[in-house]
């Protein structure tokens, strides 16, 4: 497997880690923020894996900033790693390096964000 199209996947996967922290902390933050506290407790019952997430938050972070730290460290080594000859294959290798990067950029955003809400608060 391509050294960038696995760090795109790598990158996906920190993404779904820091989202979690969203949904663990910030969304439910947001709603009572808004005063919507009825729509948080129809969505807390229909999805209940939310209560699981918010009790275990130090566990969601914990997972989440390792995502995070292995994903940084494998897109930092590739950063500097050659694209291929082929102009097609080299125009690819150059999306997948911005998309990498884009998707890091997101999941670290919402990791703070998540952050933020959750022990600030």
């Amino acid at each position: 497997m391509d050294a960038h199209a696995r760090n795109v996947g790598v990158a996906f996967g920190a993404l779904l880690a820091s989202g979690a922290t969203l949904v663990c902390c910030v969304l439910p933050a947001i709603f009572v923020a808004l005063g919507a506290g009825a729509a948080l407790v129809g969505l807390v019952s229909a999805f209940p894996q939310m209560v699981w997430l918010s009790e275990h938050k130090g566990l969601v972070f914990s997972l989440a900033g390792l995502l995070l730290l292995g994903s940084g460290v494998l897109i930092w080594r590739a950063r500097s790693l050659p694209c291929p000859a082929d102009p097609r294959s080299a125009r690819a290798c150059r999306v997948l390096r911005r998309a990498s990067f884009l998707l890091y950029g997101t999941a670290a955003t919402a990791f703070i964000a998540g952050t933020f809400f959750a022990f600030a608060f």
